[in-house]
């Protein structure tokens, strides 16, 4: 089955630029487009994408409140990949803390937007981690976010579910996470699971942001 994908964004000429890089692969397919954040849900609802490429500054409804009010009221969301003008953009980590899976910029080259829609989608990886630890060390608190520090001791890890929650923060998949520990892929995704349910995490994203918010993991 393609991955099929919903465009957000006020610009006309970034949408058709997506859409022809992406109707181009064989296994993604672009079932919508929508100028601003305000018509996310109802098309959501509608044509159920697996990602929605959300632009993160819009008019009426801009991608971060798009994103938190997808989240709020949508059960099962899609994947939410933000797309944006400039990496380093509190911006970008506002969405990615509303519950964002990851950005695209703008000017990216088809390859990295085709590769970013398809990893976004399999969810197994974190999206550009050397600029997600930037954002975290610029506007994620510096580790010293009292609601996070509280969240991640009341998560409890074990010593091998902090060992891969520290292996995501720096990227790596859960393949490659299972060849650095010796273990099967099953059983990383196994911890994976429990890392995201103790911290109370939609996606691995999240936990990243949460392990480098609660100074668990210092980005840099």
């Amino acid at each position: 089955m393609p991955v099929t994908v919903l465009l957000v964004d006020d610009e006309p000429l970034v949408r058709a630029g997506l859409r022809a890089v992406l109707a181009a692969q064989p296994d993604i397919e672009v079932v919508g487009e929508a100028a601003d954040g305000a018509a996310v849900i109802p098309l959501v609802r509608q044509l159920r994408p697996d990602v929605v490429a959300m632009d993160v500054r819009m008019p009426l409804m801009d991608g971060i409140e798009a994103t938190r009010a997808l989240l709020r009221t949508v059960s099962d969301p899609p994947k939410i990949l933000v797309v944006t003008t400039f990496e380093n953009d509190e911006y970008v980590y506002e969405a990615l803390r509303a519950g964002a899976d990851g950005f695209l910029l703008k000017r990216a080259r088809p390859a990295e937007i085709v590769h970013a829609m398809r990893l976004v989608a399999e969810g197994d990886s974190l999206l550009f981690p050397a600029s997600v630890r930037q954002l975290a060390a610029e506007y994620g608190d510096g580790g010293g976010n009292p609601a996070a520090r509280a969240a991640m001791e009341r998560a409890a890890l074990t010593e091998r579910e902090a060992e891969v929650l520290r292996l995501m923060a720096r990227g790596l998949s859960n393949a490659e996470i299972a060849g650095r520990l010796i273990v099967g892929t099953e059983t990383v995704k196994s911890h994976v699971s429990a890392v995201l349910a103790k911290l109370g995490a939609r996606d691995r994203t999240q936990a990243v942001i949460a392990a480098y918010e609660s100074g668990f993991v210092a980005p840099g």
